[in-house]
């Protein structure tokens, strides 16, 4: 039973959009439900490469559907349960760790903090220079771009201590070609006073471009 997130359940019903390939329905003990897509196979996701890429997809529309319409805890693309029945006996034997998760992440989400190095501005060297003089030059800018380096390096640890003094539930990412990822977990009604924050940052730290992302389920916090 293929299986998308982890959902209260509440009297209000959810408007539950197309999975990977069928309809959708929850799986409920009590207060807890398990979003689920009960008539999708495991074989049916590797058909190809094209199909697989579009589950993952798919995967993750449901779960940015639902929840926003919920708080939700959202499994890993892949994650099958046996039968209705183990799926209960799970729901049952971790029910108070979800549901304590879940009021805890109640009204929060999660946002892409992105952090790209801005790039060393290098001059030009005259061609018609002394070959002294250019060579004297080439070592200054050299110097230059490595107190650039030095800098950039000292801005991200105080950038990296702002935002874990303002934001303790944060995630680093792993940096691909320099840019830095931070992930953060933060009411939704409190985007403008980040926005702000990001805006001073942005202000007092030059050797970076600051953007923010949309709301987003909380994939790293769950």
């Amino acid at each position: 039973m293929y299986t998308y997130a982890f959902v209260l359940n509440v009297a209000q019903p959810l408007d539950l959009p197309e999975g990977i390939w069928g309809s959708l329905e929850l799986v409920c003990l009590n207060r807890l439900a398990a979003l689920v897509e009960p008539n999708l196979s495991a074989a049916a996701l590797h058909r190809s490469d094209r199909q697989l890429m579009q589950a993952v997809l798919s995967h993750d529309r449901v779960i940015q559907e639902v929840f926003q319409q919920t708080t939700v805890l959202p499994l890993r693309f892949g994650t099958y349960f046996t039968s209705r029945q183990g799926l209960l006996d799970h729901l049952r034997s971790h029910q108070a760790k979800y549901l304590n998760k879940l009021t805890s992440l109640q009204g929060k989400a999660e946002y892409v903090l992105k952090l790209v190095p801005t790039a060393f501005s290098e001059p030009t060297i005259a061609a018609e220079m002394p070959r002294q003089a250019s060579a004297l030059d080439k070592k200054q800018m050299d110097q230059k771009q490595e107190n650039w380096q030095q800098q950039q390096q000292t801005e991200l640890q105080s950038l990296l201590s702002l935002i874990s003094e303002h934001y303790p539930e944060t995630v680093r990412g792993e940096a691909t070609e320099g840019i830095e990822r931070i992930y953060l977990l933060s009411a939704q009604q409190q985007r403008p006073q980040l926005l702000a924050h990001l805006q001073k940052w942005q202000f007092r730290f030059h050797c970076w471009e600051l953007s923010l992302g949309e709301n987003l389920p909380p994939y790293h916090f769950v």
